[in-house]
């Protein structure tokens, strides 16, 4: 188990009971550990034990109401959970997928979709993945093509999503679909719906990617998908609005996984540079390996400092968009130089995969892209944050 030994958690968590959550995370993915997770994903298998014993903890539900089955806590208490399963080496991309569906189904599914899915998803029995980007939409929802046509006895789906993580081992996957109906030639109008993946007309192919990663990625068809009216989620045409409700939790569970990796990765890197000896003395008695080092570590606290703030406000109930979007900006960054600069430290070693250092590159390289582009963030902080022009 990777102890905080070397990361005050103290500044980043918000609440009394969040230090007994920490630990308790810590100690139960700690028992399996970096050497389990890397095993898993070479076999190309799921963590089917370490998900249930989360699942049994309550630890998957922590943002899930106690009424529907989940610990009753919020986006903060799912950020320390996520952040911690990744500290100790099992960066889990299914934990982010949760962290936007649940709250959507929360706040707009009906009585019955509530009841059947969250204490499913709190327990870890069900999981749901999200299918939003499309090929010629990318970041523009406005353009999404996928499109839903209402028909007497319900809707008939039909389209394509490309990067839908997981939908191989879910049992259902929450769409967000054109309605045809309502939209215009300018804008979309969108609908939500949670469809059973063993539907007729939905299928998938594997996207071949460098992610070291349990979840694999898929293109998803929808050909001619025949769905009932209660599987619209909410208001039909309200989806844009329903959908931030997720997007937002999806981007402080991406920075908790980068952030988590950063911690594992300064871990790893501060104990060897304390135990490898070089003409006499510990390398780590040397500035030149001392240095990028604590300024890698500072970069980490401050990514994790603005991630407990935005679920903090999250939480309240404020505006969370600038400290969401920039929690994973930051994150993304100082992890990429965390975990470059303790692969340095490691020499040859860092690319040897018994350190567990290497295959943990491409998890944290994909949050500069997904799930918003570095670039979009910049967009929205200079729009909304500065009062600058927009740019796109």
């Amino acid at each position: 188990m990777i102890t905080p030994q070397v990361f005050n958690t103290t500044l980043v968590d918000t609440a009394d009971h969040h230090s007994d959550l920490r630990q308790a995370v810590a100690k139960l993915t700690g028992r399996f550990g970096r050497k389990y997770f890397q095993d898993i994903v070479a076999r190309g298998e799921q963590p089917r034990e370490l998900w249930a014993e989360l699942g049994s903890a309550g630890f998957l539900g922590a943002h899930i109401p106690e009424s529907h089955g989940g610990s009753g806590g919020g986006l903060s208490d799912l950020y320390i959970v996520i952040e911690e399963t990744a500290a100790q080496g099992c960066p889990m991309l299914s934990l982010v997928i949760s962290s936007i569906c649940a709250p959507i189904i929360e706040r707009f599914g009906s009585t019955e979709m509530k009841d059947y899915w969250l204490p499913g998803v709190a327990d870890g029995s069900k999981r749901i993945a999200f299918a939003i980007t499309e090929p010629d939409a990318g970041s523009n929802t406005h353009q999404i093509k996928t499109t839903a046509t209402k028909i007497e006895d319900g809707w008939v789906l039909n389209g394509a999503k490309y990067w839908t993580s997981a939908i191989d081992d879910s049992e259902s996957v929450m769409v967000v679909a054109r309605d045809a109906e309502l939209s215009t030639a300018e804008r979309s109008a969108l609908s939500l719906f949670i469809i059973p993946t063993n539907t007729k007309g939905l299928s998938w192919k594997p996207i071949e990617a460098a992610l070291s990663s349990n979840d694999k990625q898929f293109m998803t068809f929808y050909d001619d998908v025949k769905l009932p009216n209660d599987a619209l989620v909410g208001e039909r045409g309200a989806g844009l609005k329903q959908v931030f409700v997720g997007l937002n939790p999806e981007r402080v569970s991406a920075a908790a996984i980068n952030n988590g990796i950063s911690r594992f990765a300064l871990e790893q890197a501060a104990q060897y540079a304390k135990d490898r000896n070089v003409w006499g003395k510990p390398i780590g008695a040397h500035q030149g390996v001392a240095h990028p080092l604590a300024e890698a570590y500072i970069a980490v606290q401050e990514a994790r400092l603005m991630a407990a703030r935005a679920s903090q406000l999250f939480d309240l109930g404020e505006d969370a968009a600038e400290a969401a979007n920039m929690a994973k900006f930051a994150a993304a960054e100082s992890s990429l130089k965390a975990l470059d600069q303790a692969m340095q430290v490691h020499g040859g070693n860092g690319l040897a995969l018994e350190y567990g250092l290497a295959d943990l590159w491409f998890i944290a390289r994909l949050h500069k892209t997904a799930p918003v582009s570095r670039e979009m963030i910049l967009n929205h902080v200079g729009q909304h944050s500065l009062g600058l022009p927009k740019s796109y």
